[in-house]
C-alpha cells in the first residue's frame, strides 16, 4: 500500500505514466473535465475583470475595441460591417478578413456593448486552458502536470498582453489552435483538419498557419491529407489577400503589404534588405527567446513548433516595431501551441537514450509552471491586486460626463479614449480619419491625439471648415461641441 502511494506521488510530480490499468481504451490517462472547467472560470473572471476595469476607467490602449464594437454592431443589425472609425463608409473586410467576428452578433443582441466583446474574448482565452490542461494530463498521466501547464498557459505573457490590448479577432484562433494541437498530439488527423480549417475565417494570415498544420500532418505520415490541407491553407491565404480584401477595400489592394515594403520613415526597401534587417534585429530574436524559454526550450522537440513559423515570419518581416516585441496581442495565438508542443516534447524524451534528457523531461513541467508564476508578478493581471486600479479619478468622471453629453443616436467624432464608449448607440468617427464627414457632435480629449488642444472651437473649424460648432460641455480634460 505504501509503495502504491509513493509511486502515485512520484507520478504526480514528474508526469510519468500512471500505473498499468489506469489508461482509457484509447491509451490516454483519465482526465476529469471539472478541475479544468473550474480553473477556466477563474481565469475568465480575472481576464474580464481586468478588461472591464480598463474600459470603465477609460484606459483603452488603442482604437481597436471601438473598431470591433462598430463592426459587430453592424453584423448584429444585419448590415455590412462598415466601420466609420477607419473612415466614413469603410468596409472592415477590406482591412482584415475576419468574418468570424459575426459569431458575436447573438451575444450583442443580448448585451449591446463593447463590453460583451471583452467578455467573449475572456471566455475564449480561458477555454484554451481547458484544452491545454486536460490534454497534458491525458498524455503525461499527471493531474499536477495538467493543472500546472493550464496555469502556465493562463498566466502566460502572450495571453495577458492580449487581455491588456482590448478585444481582437485572434481570440477565436486561440481555442481553435489548442484543439488542433490536441488532435495532432492524439493522432486524430481528421479532427486536426476540422479544427484548423476555420482559422482561415479568423484573419487572412491564418491561412498560412493552416498550411503548416498540413505540413505537420505530412511529417506525421498523413501525406495525402497533409498535402490537401496545406494546399487549402495556401489557397485561402492567396484568395483573401489577392481577391477578397482588395474587392472590399477602397484602395483596391491589401494595404498591409506596406508594413513590409516600407520603413517607419516611409521609405521603400528591397525585400533582401527587409530580410537582412529582420535577421539582424536583436529585439525580434529576443521575442523568439522568450517564447521558447517559457517551455524550457523542450517545445523544440515537437513538430508542433512548426505552427509558430507563419506568425513569426510575418512579424519578423514587418517594419512596424509593434510587431516585434512581447507587447500587444500578437503572441496570444502562439501560447497554446507552445505549451502543447512542450507536452509532446516531454513525451518524446521519455524514451531517449540520453539519461540527462530523460531527467530533464521529468522536471521541465513544474519548472515551466514556476517560470510562469514568477513572470506573472510583472504582467498586467498584477494590477488587479492594487487598490488604485479600481479608484475612479477626476479624469474618469470627466470622460463619463463627456460621453453623456452626446445625445443617443447622434453622429460624433471622437478621440481614441472615447471611441469604444460611443459605438453602441452613435455613429462614430475618429478625429484622424473623418475627412468627408460632418458629424453632429465632436468629443475631444484635450490632451490631443497628436498634441494638446487649447482651443477646441478652433480645432473644429480647422477639421470641418464647412460647418460651425459650439461647446456644449467642457472640463479640464474633455470638450464636447455641437454643430450649429
Amino acid at each position: 500500500m505504501l509503495d502504491v502511494q509513493n509511486r502515485s506521488a512520484e507520478e504526480a510530480l514528474t508526469g510519468t505514466p500512471g500505473a498499468v490499468g489506469t489508461e482509457t481504451p484509447d491509451g490516454l490517462s483519465p482526465a476529469p473535465l471539472r478541475p479544468y472547467l473550474i480553473l477556466a472560470v477563474v481565469l475568465c473572471g480575472l481576464y474580464f475583470l481586468y478588461s472591464w476595469v480598463q474600459y470603465a476607467h477609460f484606459r483603452t490602449p488603442s482604437w481597436d475595441l471601438g473598431i470591433f464594437g462598430q463592426s459587430v454592431r453592424a453584423y448584429a443589425e444585419f448590415r455590412a460591417p462598415v466601420v466609420d472609425i477607419k473612415g466614413p463608409g469603410f468596409h472592415i473586410l477590406g482591412d482584415h478578413f475576419s468574418p468570424v467576428t459575426a459569431l458575436l452578433a447573438p451575444l450583442y443582441w443580448i448585451w449591446p456593448s463593447p463590453v460583451a466583446l471583452l467578455f467573449a474574448q475572456a471566455a475564449l482565452f480561458a477555454s484554451g486552458a481547458v484544452v491545454v490542461g486536460r490534454t497534458t494530463q491525458q498524455v503525461l498521466g499527471s493531474r499536477a502536470a495538467g493543472i500546472g501547464l493550464a496555469v502556465a498557459y493562463g498566466l502566460s505573457w502572450g495571453i495577458q498582453e492580449a487581455v491588456k490590448s482590448d478585444f481582437h479577432e485572434i481570440a477565436f484562433a486561440v481555442p481553435l489552435l489548442a484543439l488542433t494541437c490536441r488532435a495532432l498530439l492524439l493522432g486524430r488527423w481528421t479532427a486536426a483538419v476540422a479544427w484548423s480549417a476555420p482559422l482561415v475565417l479568423v484573419k487572412e494570415d491564418m491561412g498560412l498557419t493552416v498550411s503548416m498544420v498540413g505540413v505537420v500532418l505530412f511529417v506525421k505520415g498523413q501525406k495525402r491529407l497533409g498535402a490537401a490541407l496545406a494546399g487549402f491553407g495556401a489557397a485561402a491565404f492567396a484568395l483573401t489577400v489577392l481577391v477578397l480584401i482588395p474587392a472590399a477595400s477602397r484602395v483596391g489592394e491589401y494595404d498591409y503589404w506596406s508594413k513590409i515594403e516600407k520603413t517607419g520613415e516611409g521609405a521603400e526597401t528591397s525585400f533582401g534588405q527587409v530580410v537582412g534587417d529582420a535577421l539582424a534585429s536583436g529585439e525580434r530574436w529576443e521575442m523568439v527567446f522568450f517564447l521558447l524559454a517559457i517551455t524550457g526550450f523542450l517545445a523544440l522537440r515537437s513538430p508542433l513548433i512548426l505552427l509558430l513559423l507563419p506568425t513569426l515570419g510575418w512579424r519578423f518581416l514587418s517594419q512596424d516595431a509593434n510587431h516585434w516585441g512581447m507587447h500587444w496581442h500578437y503572441s496570444a495565438i502562439l501560447m497554446p501551441v507552445l505549451f502543447l508542443a512542450l507536452v509532446d516534447g516531454v513525451r518524446s524524451v521519455r524514451t531517449s537514450p540520453r539519461a540527462w534528457l530523460v531527467s530533464y523531461g521529468k522536471v521541465v513541467v513544474p519548472v515551466a509552471t514556476a517560470v510562469a508564476l514568477v513572470l506573472a508578478a510583472n504582467l498586467p493581471l498584477r494590477e488587479l491586486l492594487k487598490s488604485e486600479t479600481y479608484r475612479t479619478d477626476t479624469r474618469t468622471e470627466q470622460a463619463r460626463a463627456a460621453v453623456a453629453a452626446v445625445p443617443e443616436g447622434a453622429s460624433v467624432e471622437a478621440d481614441v479614449s472615447l471611441l469604444a464608449h460611443l459605438t453602441a448607440d452613435h455613429r462614430v468617427y475618429w478625429v484622424g480619419t473623418s475627412k468627408g464627414a460632418t458629424p453632429d457632435y465632436l468629443a475631444y480629449d484635450l490632451r490631443g491625439w497628436s498634441q494638446p488642444v487649447s482651443d477646441p472651437v478652433q480645432l473644429a473649424s480647422q477639421l470641418h471648415p464647412e460647418a460651425r460648432y459650439e461647446i456644449t460641455y467642457r472640463s479640464d480634460g474633455f470638450a464636447v461641441l455641437k454643430r450649429v
